[in-house]
């Protein structure tokens, strides 16, 4: 059993933590068909043992946190596939157990510990699988959508992740309602906007985003994810100074996506050399998200002396 003591809180607070990469990439690299609704939580029945070795290798490559591939399990899209709330609390309770026995594997394997798991809940517009992820505003009030959320976030943290990782949310009104579903499950969470610019997906501006989080007890680490590096480079210093917390960072490759083509154009602007700098800002929860590959970490990971 891998040991993930100290809790990482505990390890925010000694220095920097290094997250994995985009786990739906390795998949793909692996040879996986993500082209679906349920994107990589599709594999979570199917095929489990792919899931694991892709968080293995980042695990390899130096992260020490993974990231499950939950993101878009909801009881809702399971619903659409035919699949009971009974199974599907089963399978987002797997996301997390693979991760843990990707980590029993690295560290068995020689990868120094503590290895953690946060547990991925993307917001209301992943399960939509429409592009309204990164729009936010659904339509829908703050209650509704904690009564979207806390159902999934109970199955998560039933498995007892390290931490649940709030991610991708474009919008402060979701962020209110998810932080509201996290309250009393008894396992930390961090809280990951998606942004553009200076301002959350939705249009808010990020200091006012960041404020939600600040006073809530639970929330271990504030910050950006899936975005653009130079937002990043932006975000960091803001949700430290906003927020007094840790702040979690994990930008993509900066390589566009182009609809018409189907394809990734432009040059990768995620580089080793930038986190030093997220690091003196107040990062400490760092790591990268679509397009960022084993490789990258593994040179992340160097760059912070892990």
């Amino acid at each position: 059993m891998v040991s993930t003591s100290p809790p990482l809180a505990d390890a925010l607070a000694a220095g920097p933590v290094v997250l994995d990469g985009g786990l739906s990439n390795q998949l793909e690299a692996d040879g996986h068909d993500l082209g679906d609704a349920l994107w990589s939580a599709r594999l979570l029945a199917e095929e489990p043992e792919a899931v694991v070795r892709a968080h293995q290798a980042y695990f390899e490559a130096g992260a020490q946190v993974a990231i499950t591939s939950s993101y878009q399990a909801t009881f809702e899209g399971f619903a659409r596939r035919g699949i009971g709330e009974e199974r599907a609390a089963e399978l987002l309770g797997r996301s997390v157990e693979l991760a843990r026995e990707a980590a029993r594997r690295a560290s068995a394997g020689g990868v120094a510990g503590p290895l953690y798991v946060a547990a991925s809940a993307g917001p209301y517009g992943a399960m939509l699988a429409d592009g309204s992820e990164y729009r936010g505003r659904y339509g829908l009030s703050v209650d509704e959508l904690e009564r979207f959320h806390r159902p999934r976030l109970e199955a998560l943290a039933a498995a007892r992740p390290d931490v649940l990782a709030l991610e991708t949310v474009p919008d402060a009104e979701e962020a209110r309602a998810l932080l509201r579903a996290v309250r009393g499950l008894g396992v930390p969470a961090y809280l990951s906007y998606s942004v553009a610019g200076d301002r959350t997906r939705a249009g808010q501006p990020l200091a006012e985003a960041f404020a939600v989080a600040a006073g809530a007890d639970e929330v271990i680490a504030v910050g950006v994810n899936c975005c653009a590096p130079d937002d990043a480079d932006r975000a960091v210093p803001l949700a430290a100074r906003v927020t007094g917390k840790p702040v979690v960072v994990y930008p993509n490759s900066g390589e566009s996506w182009d609809a018409g083509a189907r394809a990734w154009c432009g040059e990768a602007a995620f580089r080793a050399d930038r986190v030093a700098a997220w690091a003196a800002d107040g990062a400490r929860l760092i790591g990268g998200c679509c397009r960022v590959g084993p490789d990258a970490i593994t040179a992340l990971a160097a760059g912070l002396g892990r």
